[in-house]
């Protein structure tokens, strides 16, 4: 199977084949119809469920990998887009985990797949997995991609790429970049959206662990730009 996404051609992959054919096959097995409509009632009906919990997915999903050798690049990138066209939420959750598990493998070269990712069937519970561990791994690898991308990214209309960009930093601790943390919580400090206003509290808060003078300081500084529910957040263990 051969995708395509802006600036990626994906070629057939052999592993991806196997893969795909594997959990195909195992998941349904494990669906639950009552769980899957209250999961897909409590995820705002982004999409349709097939009602595997967590800590059962997680067991499928090492019994579907059994064996399996380390992809490269290209045979992650077919297995997430070929997950992400499954209409099933629980195929998406695999593939966000195979990306996690394998992001060292990834080159800057996979950030136009994470862009698809994001923006495609976007809901929080894969956008801020994508943002933390996938987006904010290719970053760390290449800082370049602070001022190629992220830069741009936290301009951009989508709020599910704006909020990938508040959120890339959280897991750097003493290495985020503090001035641009703080910048693109000014950039995004006048959005509508609950989404924006609530990752620039998120943010604000994790950094907190590290420098919490330095939060405290930016929120009092800032206060007047930023949302109350963005303060909330951010002071919540100050």
């Amino acid at each position: 199977m051969s995708v395509t996404v802006p600036g990626v051609t994906v070629p057939r992959s052999g592993l991806a084949d196997s893969v795909m054919e594997r959990l195909t096959a195992t998941y349904p097995e494990a669906a639950d119809p009552q769980r899957a409509a209250q999961a897909q009632a409590y995820m705002k009906d982004v999409a349709p469920f097939l009602g595997l919990p967590t800590p059962l997915r997680r067991e499928l999903s090492r019994t579907v990998l059994a064996g399996t050798p380390r992809p490269d690049e290209a045979e992650c990138t077919a297995i997430a887009l070929r997950c992400w066209e499954l209409p099933e939420r629980e195929y998406a959750y695999f593939a966000v985990d195979y990306l996690r598990r394998h992001v060292k493998r990834l080159s800057s070269g996979f950030l136009p797949v994470a862009r698809h990712l994001v923006t495609t069937v976007s809901w929080w519970d894969t956008v801020d997995a994508l943002a933390a561990h996938v987006v904010g791994g290719l970053v760390a690898a290449d800082p370049r991609l602070l001022k190629s991308e992220m830069d741009s990214w936290i301009e951009d209309d989508n709020l599910w790429v704006a909020r990938t960009a508040l959120l890339h930093q959280l897991r750097y601790k003493d290495a985020t970049d503090t001035e641009r943390l703080f910048a693109y919580c000014v950039r995004q400090s006048g959005h509508p959206d609950f989404f924006i206003r609530k990752a620039i509290g998120w943010c604000l808060r994790e950094y907190a662990k590290t420098d919490p003078d330095a939060v405290r300081d930016f929120v009092e500084r800032e206060r007047g730009r930023l949302a109350p529910l963005s303060v909330r957040e951010a002071l919540k263990n100050l």
